[in-house]
């Protein structure tokens, strides 16, 4: 017997609408599961909401169990904590993380969804995606103790990477953003933040995630002769310019990709997809990731909040929405 709930869809450039979702019974080796929270993956469904992905990247930018075709209309999200109401027994009444859109409730495969340690509440848990990406970085761009660090970009993914590379022995990692708000994530890390001009050069590594031509310029700047830029930025349908003049070659520096979409080639061997989003989630036992969360909606609210998101007036980093 089927059930209906309700999900959001981006229906046009700036707008969305909540849709009734029809819900299959679970099948064998199926969960249903009801939504707690989702999280607003603030830099990819912007992009998404202005139609800004690029037309030879739309299947690689399919979420999980995304329905409908970029630009419009689309159901999208990947950041989805809820309980499981029916599946089997070990999992029944269990929260989860998975990879699922905006929606009440669902069904999908059991293996789809990761059980949530007791220790992480379910509220904090909506990061998991985002702290997935940031293992992955870390584990393509490699750090060594006692390395000297910047992360360009203090949004999800740049904060939650100098997060993760605070608990490194030894190393000096600054937090590089414009926006001295940021200083509270640093904080909360216990790092340093500065502004792009009074970062500290001649540095073994950059993480860059600022998703702009200056934030790019300026890692590549900061680094020492034969260090790396690891660039987190996706820039959808954008062209960026890149300094490959002045210091690039003398120094012989690196600027290399990173993206969640595969498990690291430095990892791919030994974990899975499953292994990678369990590390994320045990690592939000510590509760200083809660500051990345800076807002909360209800479900009902979200068409009202994507206008915000549109209209560029939505500040702070990651955006929980609640379910009733």
């Amino acid at each position: 017997m089927t059930r209906t709930g309700q999900a959001f869809w981006f229906k046009s450039a700036g707008t969305g609408e909540i849709r009734a979702a029809e819900i299959p019974a679970p099948g064998p080796d199926e969960v249903l599961v009801r939504t707690l929270f989702t999280g607003m993956s603030r830099g990819t469904e912007s992009l998404v909401l202005r139609g800004g992905v690029p037309e030879s990247q739309r299947d690689v930018m399919r979420a999980p169990f995304q329905e409908g075709d970029f630009p419009f209309p689309v159901k999208y999200g990947y950041l989805n904590v809820g309980r499981v109401e029916a599946g089997p027994d070990e999992l029944v009444g269990r929260t989860v993380f998975s990879l699922f859109p905006h929606q009440t409730e669902f069904v999908v495969p059991a293996s789809a969804v990761t059980v949530v340690p007791d220790d992480v509440p379910a509220g904090r848990a909506i990061l998991a995606g985002t702290v997935e990406t940031a293992v992955n970085a870390l584990w393509d761009a490699a750090p060594l103790v006692g390395d000297r660090i910047a992360v360009v970009g203090a949004g999800m993914v740049g904060s939650s990477v100098a997060g993760l590379l605070s608990r490194f022995p030894g190393v000096d990692v600054q937090l590089v953003d414009t926006d001295p708000a940021r200083a509270k994530v640093a904080d909360a890390f216990g790092i340093r933040y500065v502004r792009p001009d009074e970062a500290e050069g001649d540095l073994d590594l950059v993480v860059h995630a600022s998703a702009s031509d200056a934030g790019l310029a300026r890692s590549l700047e900061l680094l020492g002769r034969e260090a790396t830029v690891v660039d987190l930025s996706w820039y959808g349908d954008r062209r960026v310019s890149v300094p490959l003049g002045e210091n690039f070659h003398s120094r012989r520096l690196t600027i290399r990709s990173s993206q969640v979409g595969t498990v690291s080639p430095a990892r791919s061997a030994r974990r899975t997809y499953g292994d990678r989003m369990a590390t994320a989630l045990r690592l939000l036992a510590d509760p200083a990731f809660d500051v990345l969360v800076t807002g909360e909606t209800a479900f009902e609210d979200l068409p009202d909040l994507i206008s915000r998101l549109a209209g560029g007036d939505l500040p702070g980093l990651a955006h929980r929405i609640v379910y009733p």
